[in-house]
């Protein structure tokens, strides 16, 4: 249970600049960011199968009620691309910690990566709008071409293993 409780605190804790950006209305990405809500119980990039799982284990609830955006400092000095790669991190982070509370550990598994690779094509195209170095852009659409059908190959695994086709 501590290993749980702890856990939900860094999952916290990684989704608070989200809060905080949204608390000081900064301009520009981080204004944009206000908008979106990227927190523990956003679990909108996982499939329904995912998204049941978790609720069934009590984690989002357990995250309601705590604000921890004055643990963490905004993101005011980040420039545009920092901004765009922590906005790509905090909208991967709550859902991949959330679907290690799964209990089927083949589930968690699928949840958890579908997670993970939607956040690095995320970070992906953030390389690919602000990077320069070419060979870091030619990277970055190798993980976009290469893990957008794993996560559709991993969706339909969900889908039929928790009876949501």
């Amino acid at each position: 249970m501590r290993k749980f409780k702890s856990a939900a605190i860094v999952a916290a804790l990684l989704a608070a600049p989200a809060a905080l950006a949204q608390e000081s209305g900064t301009e520009g990405q981080a204004g944009h960011m206000a908008g979106q809500k990227a927190s523990m119980t956003d679990l909108s990039i996982l499939p329904q199968g995912c998204q049941d799982a978790i609720q069934q284990s009590g984690m989002p609830g357990m995250m309601q009620g705590m604000d921890m955006s004055g643990m963490m400092g905004g993101m005011e000095g980040m420039d545009e691309a920092q901004q765009a790669s922590m906005q790509a991190m905090m909208e991967m982070n709550g859902p991949m910690m959330a679907t290690h509370t799964i209990k089927d550990p083949d589930l968690a598994f699928h949840c958890g990566m579908i997670a993970h690779h939607a956040g690095a094509i995320a970070m992906a195209e953030v390389e690919l709008k602000y990077g320069d170095d070419e060979e870091s852009k030619a990277m970055a659409q190798k993980i976009i071409d290469a893990q957008g059908p794993e996560i559709e190959e991993m969706t339909a695994w969900v889908e039929k293993n928790t009876g949501q086709q």
